[in-house]
């Protein structure tokens, strides 16, 4: 009776780590769950080629990107011998992988049809999050810099200095804005793209570690997930202000905005996904999906309806993976 009860325990364990449990009426479901074959340590950010059903993985534990058929639910391709990439991007105009590396500075651009280098901009050191505007690769590095990077002949045309290392940041097309996190400074730096310049600097009291960042639609409020302590804060996109906050789960690494049903999807390192409405009567936690310990990082592709979380290989994790959820409503 005692063995029973225990490996009911244990099954119990196994469950709330690998996020197989899930309640009826979760806000997302899980649908699918995608191996990434031979991949070891951390996974950060991804990619997605909508026309082309391709997700894009930057394993940098593993030194690599995994390409992964969607239709499928395959790996089908891999970029190898990478300096720990960690940013990602998918161009369509041109069908290339941007991919920035931490362990030696360096942006790298491949063709997706045959995973062919095509050429590599060196920013010297820890490139990390890549963005695209106005057909120009923005990419955060090194001690405090966004780079700006001409896609067609793979060359720097512009650089703006920060205080400190950026980490997530977001560009609103609609004003010419990028919001970046800089969370050495304690700050949210605010960037005119036109003259490439620093135009503001936005601080909160008592908050610090702001890593993940979204916008909620353009001309939004800018939402700012911070790590201590753990909460998400959206910004008045002219003032900086704080309009409202919420709890949230620890050890965050990304945050999406999903239009269509007014809810951002927080992926947290202790191994779960918040699910937080945006209502009249402000932000409201509805719902916490388990996932795996150390799955920090996730996409949600809204014309896709679906959010991808990265889970690592570990002690309840033989294989890594690609964990496949879908809205519930």
């Amino acid at each position: 009776m005692r063995t029973a009860t225990a490996a009911f325990a244990l099954a119990g364990i196994i469950q709330a780590a690998t996020g197989v449990c899930q309640a009826a009426d979760a806000p997302l479901v899980q649908v699918q769950s995608i191996p990434l074959e031979n991949v070891h340590g951390r996974i950060d950010h991804m990619a997605v080629d909508i026309a082309g059903n391709r997700l894009f993985v930057a394993e940098l534990g593993n030194d690599s990107v995994d390409v992964v058929d969607l239709k499928s639910g395959k790996a089908i391709g891999r970029i190898s011998n990478l300096k720990e990439p960690q940013g990602i991007a998918y161009l369509s105009d041109g069908d290339l992988i941007v991919v920035a590396n931490a362990g030696d500075g360096s942006v790298r651009f491949f063709r997706a049809a045959d995973l062919a280098p095509l050429g590599t901009v060196a920013l010297g050191d820890d490139a990390d999050d890549v963005r695209t505007s106005g057909g120009k690769v923005l990419v955060g590095y090194g001690n405090g810099g966004l780079a700006v990077i001409d896609p067609t002949n793979r060359s720097l045309t512009g650089e703006i200095k920060l205080i400190g290392h950026p980490e997530g940041f977001e560009i609103d097309q609609k004003v010419n804005r990028a919001f970046v996190n800089v969370p050495e400074g304690h700050q949210v730096a605010v960037l005119d793209l036109r003259s490439g310049k620093l135009v503001s600097t936005w601080k909160l009291a008592g908050l610090g570690g702001n890593f993940p960042m979204a916008l909620a639609g353009l001309g939004g409020p800018v939402a700012v997930v911070f790590r201590s302590p753990p909460k998400l804060v959206l910004l008045d996109p002219i003032t900086g202000s704080a309009e409202q906050s919420v709890d949230t789960c620890g050890d965050a690494d990304d945050v999406f905005f999903d239009g269509k049903r007014e809810r951002f999807y927080v992926s947290c390192g202790d191994g779960a996904v918040d699910v937080i409405e945006r209502g009249a009567d402000g932000l409201r936690a509805i719902g916490r999906v388990r996932t795996s310990s150390g799955a920090r990082t996730s996409l949600f592709v809204p014309e896709l309806g679906r959010l991808f979380v990265a889970t690592r290989a570990g002690w309840f994790e033989p294989q890594a993976a690609i964990l496949v959820l879908r809205p519930s409503s």
